[in-house]
């Protein structure tokens, strides 16, 4: 893999007083497809809010790209190309599909690389061009998700940081989700995943973490992770 992206040392994080996060430290390099796994309240979606700036870090340092970032406002982590997909996909329901894409392309100022970046993003989802007039109430949960995952794409990411993007979701739906997110891996993308379907998500990562009650417990590649006991008996009940 490439050079180092992001680095989390030993970052610590509260909710009214109580500890979420405990010495959290993790990395991602570029062009690799890390996978944070875990059980629902494990402080998965915790740990990607307080790398963009919406959740405090009390101690411990978030490094992007060689710079400290955790005391920087959420906007400036975006204008650094931190992109995040948040499981809510919070998609303005009353605008077109197209138009909610274009806002994702705000920190951008060249017209010809907004117009590049939905072309590539209606090859990798042509049912979304097939909507793009469609407002977004319109479309189904899936389609919804795209259009996340799509306007995340949109501003060029250096990385991209998707919250469960199968929750919710049909069986084949996120089988869809997924193969995105290969297809994602294998354009060099460089992600952060965190994801309910264990398995699956370990399968395509590159290397993995386990968040169990705000603590790091277990790392590896994805298919070191599926293979050992700890993590069979405690995620698959092998």
């Amino acid at each position: 893999m490439g050079e180092n992206i992001l680095q989390l040392e030993a970052i610590k994080v509260r909710y009214s007083g109580l500890p979420v996060l405990h010495d959290i430290s993790l990395h991602v390099d570029s062009g690799e497809t890390v996978c944070v796994v875990g059980s629902n309240g494990a402080g998965k979606s915790t740990l990607l809010r307080a790398i963009m700036g919406t959740q405090r870090v009390f101690e411990g340092r978030v490094v992007f790209q060689g710079e400290e970032i955790q005391r920087l406002r959420t906007e400036a982590v975006v204008s650094k190309g931190i992109i995040y997909v948040p499981e809510e996909k919070m998609l303005f329901q009353p605008i077109s599909v197209e138009e909610n894409l274009r806002l994702g392309a705000y920190v951008l100022h060249d017209r010809g690389t907004i117009e590049k970046n939905l072309r590539f993003v209606y090859t990798l989802f042509p049912r979304l061009q097939e909507r793009r007039f469609q407002a977004a109430s319109t479309l189904s949960g899936g389609e919804q998700q795209m259009v996340a995952i799509g306007r995340g794409l949109m501003s060029n990411p250096t990385i991209l940081m998707l919250d469960e993007p199968s929750l919710g979701l049909a069986p084949i739906l996120v089988d869809e989700v997924l193969d995105t997110v290969r297809r994602l891996k294998a354009e060099g993308m460089t992600i952060l995943l965190v994801e309910q379907n264990v398995r699956e998500a370990l399968d395509l990562a590159d290397r993995g973490y386990v968040l169990q009650t705000g603590k790091i417990v277990a790392e590896g590649t994805g298919q070191e992770l599926l293979k050992s006991d700890m993590f069979r008996s405690a995620f698959l009940g092998i």
